[in-house]
């Protein structure tokens, strides 16, 4: 018999198939993106709510039921499924309420009345979620509860796949990803919180931007004069890639590992570089107007933008945190970095431009902390209960981001530096203005410990599986179409194509190109006002079989 391990995080998913028998990890799988349109847990919320849930929730099961049928099992060996995410993704997954998070004011939720939604640990039949899509009749799913209506189980995986809850010195934990989940521990009481950071942050949004997977630069360095990046190969561990002229883009050594595109933590490590040597002077300018990699990859100003609202977020975040445990920010002993961008990123460099504290005395790194804790409940290292009895513990204890005031000011300063070009001695007179501490000086010497090498540890035998078809194709009528392909041309993803069927004229989406209702970018190019992105259909025949069943 086997378990599934699942996380279903907001850029990209990854399952584990795991022996029972054997406790051991047989095969591992992940997506290169969400299968839904949008690049963050927002647009995935928007477009649930405005196409409808059904339809979000079906095209997600679609995409897992691919990662399980890529393991090449018998579904009905398969008697156990664990499943981890932030409460968004659980929510789509489960095809249950999500309406309450997508609101902040406890009126608006009142009247709509979803004010008291709970989202607790829960044991069901796989065939609840997964009728016409796999037969999984012997299998029961299992969801950890979540701590509060935006901090779900990966803030519990990293706080119990780390050391964090041991710490008795003030620690800060960080799951590095599109939503940014953290938390602080001082004494026994722990805050938890989060970020929206954006898709940057995890390698995507950006021009050239990929998720952790093979091919991916995640490190620049300098070397001779030029840059050297490290790209993961196959089994995802970090390997010497080509050295090039960050100025030309010019190849001066090559590599047998030709670089696909650039993760996150590649963004960081570019960044800080760029800085060190002198192609950034302020953010977002570039010295010569992008920065080349090679092989057609390349930074743009546009792309520092982004990176820069995405890093800003996580340390207005961070620091608003520590201000409301009471702590000065040179008390905080340690951080603890989680999931693949916390895995990969060179500390230094994370620490230099911002998007890791440069106060603290200790950084350690981790891995992939809600797969690891979706396979410790599969293989019974982790009991519901115990997870039960810490997010009961934790609930009490919740900062919302959006409205802390403390959050509003810190992340102004940091937009003004990163996206307007504002200097550091402004930022630090803002700080003053708004009456909050003054930022220490970095520590020199911090201790920096990596206790893994690689994002998902325990991947089994062979290579990870890189899951590409996921995703479905979605269509409108294309009301008074002129067939100017306007709409087409405009799309930044080219996910959007207009089809002519039975004398009908119809727009289809690629749900996996498509960045969602934030973009919306066809419908506003349309000058006949054809599009209006709302009533949208599923075209696949398999989802259709699935609705129907």
């Amino acid at each position: 018999m086997y378990g599934i391990a699942l996380d279903v995080g907001t850029s990209g998913f990854r399952a584990q198939l795991i022996d029972l028998e054997t406790k051991e990890v047989v095969k591992t799988s992940m997506t290169m993106k969400h299968p839904l349109p949008g690049g963050n847990v927002t647009d995935h919320l928007d477009f649930a709510i405005s196409i409808g849930e059904d339809v979000a929730h079906d095209i997600i099961i679609d995409a897992v039921g691919k990662m399980i049928e890529g393991f090449d099992v018998d579904p009905s060996q398969i008697s156990k499924m664990a499943v981890c995410g932030n409460p968004i993704q659980l929510s789509l997954f489960q095809n249950s309420e999500i309406r309450d998070l997508a609101y902040v004011g406890r009126n608006m939720r009142k009247r709509l009345g979803i004010d008291d939604v709970q989202r607790d640990a829960r044991i069901f039949p796989a065939m609840d979620v997964f009728h016409g899509t796999l037969s999984l009749e012997n299998c029961e799913i299992i969801v950890p509860p979540a701590i509060e209506h935006e901090i779900g189980a990966d803030a519990l995986a990293m706080m119990i796949e780390t050391d964090f809850l041991e710490q008795e010195e003030p620690t800060l934990v960080t799951d590095y990803g599109t939503n940014a989940e953290m938390a602080i521990k001082v004494g026994n009481r722990i805050i938890t919180g989060s970020a929206a950071a954006g898709p940057a942050i995890e390698g995507q949004g950006i021009g050239c931007g990929m998720l952790a997977a093979p091919g991916a630069i995640t490190d620049v360095n300098l070397e001779n004069g030029f840059w050297r990046v490290s790209v993961l190969d196959e089994s995802m561990k970090t390997v010497k890639g080509h050295l090039v002229d960050p100025i030309s883009g010019m190849i001066v050594e090559g590599s047998d590992i030709v670089p696909a595109g650039i993760t996150g933590t590649g963004l960081i490590s570019i960044l800080s570089l760029a800085i060190e040597t002198g192609l950034i002077t302020t953010p977002p300018k570039l010295k010569y107007g992008r920065i080349e990699l090679g092989n057609g990859i390349e930074v743009t100003e546009k792309d520092i933008t982004e990176a820069g609202k995405a890093i800003g977020a996580i340390r207005a975040a961070q620091m608003t945190l520590i201000n409301e445990s009471g702590i000065a920010y040179e008390d905080l002993e340690t951080m603890y970095m989680s999931g693949a961008s916390g895995t990969y990123v060179d500390p230094v460099k994370a620490r230099k431009i911002g998007s890791c504290p440069d106060f603290t005395k200790k950084t350690v790194q981790f891995g992939n902390t809600s797969l690891s804790l979706a396979r410790d409940i599969i293989l019974e290292k982790v009991k519901l209960d115990t997870l039960i009895e810490l997010a009961g513990h934790i609930k009490a204890d919740h900062l919302m981001m959006a409205t802390s005031e403390t959050f509003k000011k810190l992340y102004a300063c940091e937009l003004g530096y990163w996206t307007e070009g504002m200097s550091k001695e402004i930022y630090h007179k803002l700080l003053k203005m708004s009456k909050l501490p003054e930022l220490p000086a970095p520590v020199e010497d911090p201790v920096l410990e990596k206790s893994v090498r690689k994002d998902i540890i325990e991947a089994g035998t062979g290579r990870i599986e890189v899951i590409e078809d996921i995703g479905v194709t979605l269509e409108e009528i294309a009301v008074g179409c002129i067939v100017c392909h306007r709409c087409e041309k405009e799309c930044p993803e080219e996910a959007i194509s207009i089809k002519q069927e039975d004398g009908v004229l119809i727009a289809e989406y690629n749900t996996m190109k498509c960045l969602g209702t934030a973009c919306k970018r066809c419908v506003s190019a349309c000058p006949v006002h054809a599009l209006d992105y709302e009533e949208i259909k599923i075209m696949d025949e398999r989802l259709l079989s699935g609705l129907s069943a």
